[in-house]
């Protein structure tokens, strides 16, 4: 290996690591930026009525847990947070979709809440 191709691999080396450190900081920016006490504000003030404490008033066994969560809710095992989002979005059967009424920050950080409290075994 000649210099030349040394100093290209040593290029693409470098230019891969700052997209992957680019790609870490905004993520763990926008982590940051998930406010979980207003989620349970948005929670309590929008989706307690029908699911306090995680349960479900009206399907008993389509309730905020994690096994539940992960049964009914499409592609929750690959990307759970994701899953949740598309949920309070769109809504589904009984549930109403959130689309109209509460912003993307808002469903980012309720998701974010209801996620938080299924992984800790609501």
């Amino acid at each position: 290996m000649n210099l030349l191709n040394l100093l290209n691999l040593l290029k693409i080396i470098l230019i891969t690591l700052g997209a992957i450190a680019q790609f870490g900081f905004a993520f763990y920016n926008t982590a940051l930026a998930v406010d979980i006490n207003n989620g349970a504000k948005i929670f309590t003030n929008n989706c307690a009525s029908c699911h306090i404490g995680g349960g479900n008033i009206l399907l008993p066994k389509k309730n905020l847990g994690k096994a539940a969560l992960s049964e009914y809710l499409e592609n929750y095992d690959t990307n759970s947070l994701q899953a949740i989002i598309y949920q309070v979005t769109n809504g589904k059967n009984a549930m109403p979709a959130f689309k109209n009424k509460l912003t993307e920050p808002d469903i980012l950080e309720v998701a974010t809440f209801v996620f938080q409290q299924a992984e800790q075994g609501w």
